[in-house]
This record gives structure tokens, sequence and C-alpha cells, in this order.
């Protein structure tokens, strides 16, 4: 069975999931560029101070994002 689906801005620090789509056109092609493609691993690493920025780890390195950002990504978390 399939894990529901979360937004990757809704993650806890050191939580892994798989991205799965994206609910905002404009910004997918931004963050497909960066290598956070549908299919891909990713790592919640760091939580700015005030709960924005993160920073998440994708495709072999470190991306930052604002959290607004990271709600237009939808993700399988890993179990």
């Amino acid at each position: 069975m399939k894990n529901p689906l979360t937004h990757l801005s809704d993650l806890k620090l050191g939580e892994k999931a798989i991205i799965d789509s994206f609910t905002d056109d404009t910004m997918a092609l931004k963050l497909l560029e960066m290598g956070c493609t549908p299919g891909e691993m990713v790592q919640l690493d760091r939580i700015a101070p005030m709960g924005d920025p993160i920073a998440i780890s994708v495709s072999g390195y470190l991306l930052s994002l604002r959290k607004e950002e990271a709600s237009t990504v939808l993700v399988s978390p890993l179990k």
C-alpha cells in the first residue's frame, strides 16, 4: 500500500520521502531544473531558527527552499 501524500514543507527534521508531483507548474519547472524530479528521494536536513527556509538533500546536494516553495511539492514519506 502506498503511503498517503503530504507536502514537502510538512516533513519533520531527518524524515525522508519520495517526490510524487507538483501543484504549481511554474515552480515545478524551477525545481525540476534543480534535480527535484518525481521518484527522487529527498530528506529534510535543516530548518532555519524561525522555521523558514528549509534545506533538503536531493540529487546528491543540499538545496535551500522557502516553505512556500516546498509546499508545492507532493511527496510520499518513507517509513
